[in-house]
């Protein structure tokens, strides 16, 4: 059943609408557990609407299984994602920074507090990102070390590459993740591809994890995969490699591969000389979980990240 979950007037008798999906067994007890499936909160970011797309339609294809509700939420920045920014159009505001939201707030104030108050008593809430337009990154998950004791069971069951486990003072009050878990919402978010781009192998790949998370959870009984064991990781064993010369970066390997440390991995070239400014070479043995997409480049870009130690 599709539900408007906020409208907000706009110029010229338009409507800002951001709209949901509940998908339910068809009789309901009260009983039922609930999973919330976001996406869109910034407009460059796509590949989330790949996600929610094929978790309805495999829904759809097989709902005598659903034995829970899911709500699905694809686009929390309708106007960003109309106008391909990563922020609301208009008062440029970045929204995975207003929740909870306010019921008296301006236009993207007012949106975020309509959708927490909507997510509220989930048992949980997936939030799918797509990386930004200068890398591309694997499958992962990112949670805050608060809450992993909480999170990590449902992060297991999503069949992704890799957990980053981040301090918790580098995880910003006003996201929708933080102030979910802050109220006992168990919540995290993913990241894989780049962004404007849909990767279809990594929203397949999360998509059956989303079936197995919810096998777990009581919510499907259908058909789900066994998922795949992720590298859990912090921020003391990511490697980050930043350029030290301006230029264009042409990768020499591609995410998900395995390098030795000294290992070539790309280089920055001068295309008006014909000249090479500097060859990257992996710091560490690891494997590449994220690549410089967009070439152009100045000194100190973030070219890659390599996580790990010995290959297993």
């Amino acid at each position: 059943m599709i539900e408007t979950v906020a409208a907000v007037n706009l110029m010229v008798e338009e409507v800002m609408k951001i709209k949901k999906n509940r998908l339910a067994p068809d009789v309901i007890t009260g009983r039922e557990k609930r999973i919330c499936i976001v996406s869109g909160i910034f407009g460059d970011e796509l590949q989330g609407q790949y996600v929610c797309y094929e978790l309805i339609r495999r829904i759809k294809e097989d709902y005598s299984s659903l034995a829970g509700i899911v709500d699905i939420y694809p686009e929390l920045n309708p106007l960003g994602l109309e106008a391909r920014t990563r922020e609301i159009p208009g008062p440029e505001l970045e929204m995975n920074g207003l929740f909870p939201g306010s019921p008296s707030g301006v236009m993207g104030e007012y949106a975020a507090y309509c959708v927490f108050e909507d997510i509220k008593g989930a048992d949980f809430c997936l939030d799918v990102h797509g990386s930004n337009m200068f890398l591309h990154e694997i499958l992962q998950i990112r949670m805050n070390d608060d809450y992993v004791d909480a999170l990590m069971p449902y992060a297991r069951a999503l069949n992704t590459d890799m957990i980053w486990i981040h301090p918790s003072n580098q995880v910003k009050s006003g996201s929708l993740a933080y102030e979910l878990n802050r109220i006992g919402v168990k919540c995290f978010v993913t990241e894989s591809s780049y962004a404007y781009k849909i990767n279809r192998a990594y929203g397949d790949q999360l998509v059956d994890g989303i079936f197995a998370l919810m096998k777990e959870l009581g919510i499907w009984t259908g058909d789900a995969i066994i998922p795949r064991e992720p590298l859990v990781t912090n921020d003391a064993e990511m490697a980050f490699i930043n350029s030290e010369s301006s230029g264009i970066f042409i990768p020499e390997v591609e995410v998900s591969t395995f390098v030795r440390k000294g290992a070539k991995i790309g280089s920055v070239i001068d295309v008006i000389t014909g000249s090479v400014e500097e060859v990257v070479t992996a710091p560490k043995d690891g494997v590449v979980c994220a690549m410089r997409e967009y070439p152009a480049i100045e000194e100190g870009s973030l070219l890659a990240r390599i996580v790990g130690g010995p290959e297993t």
